[in-house]
């Protein structure tokens, strides 16, 4: 696969979530906010929001049954502003400071007020979602709010059980690949509902369904592999006692174990510390199993895309699906 795979792919997420995420930001900002910390917490995380994943792949996924991105920007905007309330939420629950070398609401304005924001995008963007639906048939308004009903849910439960996962220290494979396959909802939320605005037969926003839940699996896997390689999230992990589950895996091996935690201990990692632990992560039978499945459901995806009707957008999603992999 070229190594240009991956710019191609993050490109055109960017431009298809220029829309959505310009009348979010336009909705949000019209949200009055007595509290002048909330206000400058809003603004910050505006500032910084550029989250084109979930906006992006409802584009594709309307796209890809022959629908009109330009007729569904506003739910496309309730879908990126649900998103960034789990983002906002997710932080809190990470106790993440920063990501990107950027400071999170959390680090920069504390819990309260991290917690009051990601709430006023969970609203708002609920009801604009809601306001949209009227444009459906009865029958689709119906799917589609208990679809977003359920896949959230299943979004919320999966963080629960990671939260368990870790005061329980029961890091399993197999616990790992429920939580996993849990967060994978919120893709899978995405395409669902890009092809049902976009007007999809059944069939086919059925298999954009399926495919949503692939790439989510996908993502969450390839972000915790990428996560051993990254030395500032390694580090930044770290001091929270956060492991990227992969390691976590590959130290059940005792002489793993050993090495691995001599390197940890340390106060601050180097690059040739990340570089031999990334070594000690990759060999691990769990990791090389894990690597397995995404093959597997890379394989499977793109049977599922090979079927639908937009030959371009068939393409893209096929890339999307190979990126996956690129570079691990």
């Amino acid at each position: 696969m070229a190594p240009q795979t991956g710019k191609k792919v993050v490109a055109d997420l960017k431009k298809r979530s220029k829309k959505g995420l310009r009348f979010a930001k336009k909705v949000m900002k019209k949200e009055k906010m007595y509290h002048a910390k909330l206000r400058h917490a809003l603004n910050h995380y505006l500032y910084y929001w550029n989250d084109f994943t979930h906006a992006g792949l409802f584009s594709v996924a309307c796209d890809a049954v022959g629908g009109s991105c330009e007729k569904v920007v506003a739910t496309q905007a309730s879908i990126a502003m649900m998103a960034a309330a789990f983002d906002i939420h997710d932080d809190i629950i990470d106790q993440s400071i920063d990501k990107q070398k950027k400071p999170t609401v959390y680090g920069k304005y504390g819990l309260e007020m991290a917690l009051l924001l990601g709430n006023a995008f969970l609203i708002k963007g609920f009801k604009l979602f809601v306001d949209t639906t009227k444009d459906l048939s009865e029958k689709n308004k119906e799917i589609a709010m208990d679809k977003i009903k359920d896949l959230l849910f299943q979004v919320g439960n999966a963080h629960a059980l990671e939260v368990g996962m870790k005061e329980n220290k029961k890091f399993t494979p197999k616990n790992y690949l429920k939580i996993t396959e849990l967060k994978a909802a919120s893709v899978e939320a995405d395409m669902y509902l890009g092809a049902l605005f976009g007007g999809g037969k059944e069939k086919d926003t059925e298999a954009l369904s399926e495919i949503g839940r692939i790439l989510g699996v996908l993502a969450t896997l390839r972000d915790d592999l990428i996560d051993v390689f990254d030395i500032q999230e390694l580090n930044t992990r770290l001091s929270v006692n956060d492991l990227p589950l992969p390691l976590i895996f590959a130290m059940d091996n005792r002489d793993v174990k050993d090495r691995a935690n001599k390197i940890i201990a340390k106060p601050r990692l180097s690059d040739q510390d990340v570089a031999e632990l990334v070594d000690l992560t990759l060999v691990s039978k769990p990791v090389v199993e894990l690597k397995e499945k995404m093959k597997k459901l890379i394989d499977k995806g793109l049977i599922l895309a090979e079927k639908l009707p937009n030959s371009i957008t068939k393409g893209k999603i096929q890339l999307l699906l190979l990126f996956m992999l690129e570079d691990l």
